[in-house]
């Protein structure tokens, strides 16, 4: 598993392999997201995962953002976001439930 930012992310395209694939976005289901889907950029492939329900303060996590993959502690959780806070309260953020996986 990678930890790069930018284009890629820290899970490669399950068909092949690539790191390169398009962010992903929320699918809904009765009025709330349900799962994440992906595209990969260089065989399109699509593939999706649901999103944690599971989540409580103190799990450590992992955001997949545009810009940057962060790994952190699930801090404080609500339903439609969570505050994650960095290694040794280096920062604390709060995100969309979407972008967050329990790691």
């Amino acid at each position: 598993m990678s930890r790069t930012t930018g284009t890629r992310t820290a899970d490669p395209c399950p068909r092949c392999r690539t790191e390169a694939f398009r962010p992903g976005t929320p699918t809904p289901a009765a009025g709330r997201y349900t799962a994440v889907a992906y595209t990969c950029a260089a065989c399109a492939h699509t593939w999706s995962r649901p999103i944690d329900d599971d989540l409580e303060p103190l799990d450590t996590v992992r955001v997949d953002l545009p810009d940057a993959t962060l790994y952190g502690t699930a801090w404080q959780v609500e339903p439609d976001r969570v505050q994650v806070r960095g290694s040794g309260g280096a920062w604390l953020r709060w995100v969309e439930r979407w972008r967050v996986i329990v790691y």
